[in-house]
């Protein structure tokens, strides 16, 4: 082949990459900044959207495992603790995705790891979004036994099949689902608990009383550590938060007040929804334990089913209770598949310089899910979420401790977020070290391989060791490998008078569209702009500006 030919294929694969970005309003930004112009939801429009996939009913689940296991007082002292871990870490990431508009593999690329590091991370986030679809989905396939008598197996293909067609438009049609489900949902979860406290106070005594079946109930550390380190496997929920959050309108001086409430109710404050539901979650299988067993009691279908027994009609009673399943589980099930396509298309575009588009990992995504339910994965589900939670927590806390420390502490990574190819160093070893000696770490606890005793403790050794490592490894490093080079060719200031990423629009001379200026830089080869999609395609780096000297 010519050198004439040669070019001319990159440029026709360049040009077909810039094909597919045509589609970016039905694939939702995938990779790449919200620019300004799509983002025209109201701040409290997405802060209901983003809540509205707080209703999984995982959190019944989870909660009345660990009550069962270790009683009541360990339980809800755990579920505290996680929630404390949870809202802190949470609240610098849902910052900096609603502030500058990009999702959490985006942050995490330009918060230690570099650009091709977080694909560690991402593969991690889409674990996280397939294990919950199957928890989900589990949930939901039960419910369908009880209500329709459907078996098991086909419980779960209903609930995997019944979420693509829902998934497929991204954001404009989760956010109308999430909108219209969220009271019905809110009514049917709060009303039975509200009754049974009312008309029977006793079920209070009994639950405060509760002592488990692993020993007497007595308070004890390794018990509370044991039963956060389940729940801190949600921890990586703020990665579905941001999915949302990152379509937040721009913060101004006049909407400032309703800006600040949807970033802290929809990021961090969405663990005191799923506190509180798990320590429903406990009360609820306390309440029905004598007459489902404790086998079953951690079934939130159970759990429903005998509380609306309490306080309606029998004929009633499995009707609602498998809508609010249904409702339950659909509304979080469109977020995981959305989410996890999201995550799975980010890493593979990278890995590969070719983007499949997101509705190819949507079904990449529900397979595994699908394969975890098949494998009765509701069965091992405490054991799986305790291994989870160690990777989460210490992929979580190393990205909020360099945003809040790194960044505006010592002030060695960079205040403004970076995403695009070129720009970054491929791994930062800030990031990246610090997430791996903190997960290995605390999965060696975990299994017992440093003792039995020191087992509870892996959630804290995730936790302890990344925030430590994390700003160290930037002090040992300097902040060098942060940045690839600092200015990105584009004279057009990055940010608007207000901090806001700027709303100004270029043509990417690769794929002839328009994106805004965070979204862009110069050309190595024209005198004129890339978009970060294509230079994410860009499979010879004609494109890729060079590293500063």
């Amino acid at each position: 082949m010519s050198t004439t030919d040669s070019r001319r294929s990159t440029t026709d694969t360049a040009h077909a990459a810039g094909d597919q970005a045509v589609k970016e309003t039905l694939e939702d930004y995938t990779l790449r900044f919200a620019p300004r112009a799509y983002r025209r939801w109201s701040p409290m429009v997405v802060a209901t959207t983003a809540l509205g996939g707080i209703a999984y009913m995982a959190d019944f689940s989870i909660g009345a495992g660990i009550g069962l296991a270790h009683g009541t007082g360990n339980a809800l002292l755990a579920i505290a603790v996680a929630a404390v871990v949870i809202f802190l870490t949470g609240f610098p990431l849902a910052y900096y995705g609603a502030r500058y508009n990009i999702d959490l593999d985006l942050i995490t690329r330009g918060s230690g790891f570099g650009y091709y590091g977080s694909v560690l991370t991402s593969v991690i986030f889409a674990s996280f979004t397939f294990i919950f679809f199957a928890l989900e989905g589990s949930i939901m396939a039960q419910g369908l036994r009880l209500g329709l008598g459907l078996p098991l197996w086909l419980g779960y293909a209903v609930s995997t099949l019944i979420v693509i067609p829902l998934v497929v438009y991204g954001m404009k049609a989760l956010s109308t689902l999430q909108v219209w489900t969220t009271p019905i949902w809110l009514l049917l979860m709060v009303g039975p608990l509200v009754y049974l406290v009312a008309h029977d106070p006793g079920t209070v005594d009994r639950f405060l009383a509760y002592a488990g079946t692993d020993g007497d109930g007595a308070v004890n550390t390794a018990s509370v550590m044991l039963g956060a380190g389940v729940c801190l496997s949600l921890i990586a929920q703020i990665g579905e938060q941001i999915d949302y959050l990152r379509f937040m309108p721009p913060k101004t001086a006049a909407n400032k007040r309703a800006w600040w409430t949807a970033v802290v109710m929809a990021g961090p404050g969405w663990v005191v929804l799923g506190a509180l539901k798990q320590a429903i979650g406990v009360f609820l299988a306390v309440y029905v334990i004598a007459e489902a067993g404790p086998a079953a009691a951690p079934e939130p279908i159970r759990q429903f089913r005998g509380a609306f027994e309490a306080m309606m009609p029998a004929w009633a009673v499995v009707p609602l209770a498998v809508l609010l399943v249904v409702i339950s589980q659909i509304k979080i099930n469109v977020t995981n598949a959305y989410s996890g396509s999201l995550a799975w298309t980010n890493a593979f575009t990278r890995v590969t310089r070719h983007y499949p588009g997101r509705m190819v990992f949507v079904l990449v995504n529900l397979a595994f899910a699908l394969a975890l339910m098949e494998a009765d994965m509701f069965s091992f589900l405490g054991g799986l979420l305790g291994f989870y939670s160690n990777c989460a927590i210490a992929w979580v806390v190393t990205v909020a401790t360099d945003i809040g420390v790194n960044k505006y502490v010592l002030r060695l990574s960079p205040l403004r977020p970076e995403f695009r190819r070129g720009m970054l160093h491929a791994v930062n070893p800030v990031g990246v070290v610090s997430f791996l000696a903190a997960s290995g770490l605390s999965i060696a606890l975990y299994f017992g391989l440093l003792g039995d005793g020191l087992q509870p403790y892996s959630p804290v050794a995730a936790a302890v060791i990344a925030f430590v490592l994390t700003p160290l490894m930037a002090v040992v490093t300097g902040g060098r490998y942060y940045l690839r080079r600092v200015d990105d060719g584009i004279d057009e200031p990055l940010l608007d008078d207000e901090g806001n990423p700027s709303g100004a629009t270029f043509d990417c001379h690769v794929c002839g569209q328009p994106y805004e200026r965070p979204d862009l830089a110069a050309c190595v080869t024209h005198a004129s702009v890339v978009c970060s999609l294509c230079l994410s395609t860009d499979k010879t780096g004609e494109h890729v500006l060079p590293a500063d000297a």
